[in-house]
């Protein structure tokens, strides 16, 4: 199983989109929460309150938990957004597991979060900034430092793609 950890912007789903071809079923940690959010009638620029509240509420461990329900095969999984240790290890719990970094400078990812415009991302540096504390708290800081593999994302689509591919496929 491969876990994808990374700040926000940082480049993870442009690693996904290059491992998708190599076999891999996607579950996205991000994609549960809104799912769940949604269902809740939370607004988009509310959603990493929700998240934090039920990390609060069950355990830092909740979202990986209920994405863990969801895997088929853990040998051609990969589970995108893992931000705590002790996500990891719930994931350990269904197979041997690699966690790949992604890593890009704030800057660099600030401008990609800008051009997303996805709802609930940061519209300014300082609410970027703040959704970063947010997320360093949650730990993924830890995960990053204990990282597989760290790809670093300031270059090209096609250079990043090709790093992350020789990189999987060893």
């Amino acid at each position: 199983m491969l876990l994808i950890t990374g700040m926000p912007g940082a480049g993870k789903e442009e690693v996904i989109q290059a491992i998708i071809p190599l076999g891999y079923e996607v579950l996205r940690m991000g994609d549960i929460v809104r799912e769940m959010a949604k269902e809740r009638g939370i607004e988009p620029d509310r959603i990493g309150e929700f998240a934090n509240a039920q990390r609060k509420e069950h355990g830092p461990y909740i979202w990986a938990e209920r994405t863990a329900e969801k895997i088929k095969d853990p040998e051609k999984t990969v589970i995108d957004g893992v931000r705590s240790l002790e996500e990891v290890e719930i994931f350990r719990k269904k197979g041997g597991v690699t966690i790949i970094a992604v890593h890009a400078s704030p800057r660099t990812r600030y401008e990609r979060l800008k051009r997303r415009g996805r709802g609930d991302e940061s519209d300014s540096l300082e609410k970027m900034v703040e959704r970063d504390m947010r997320e360093l708290s949650w730990g993924v800081g830890k995960v990053i430092a204990m990282a597989d593999i760290m790809i670093v994302n300031e270059g090209t689509i096609e250079g990043l793609r090709e790093r992350v591919r020789r990189a999987v496929l060893g």
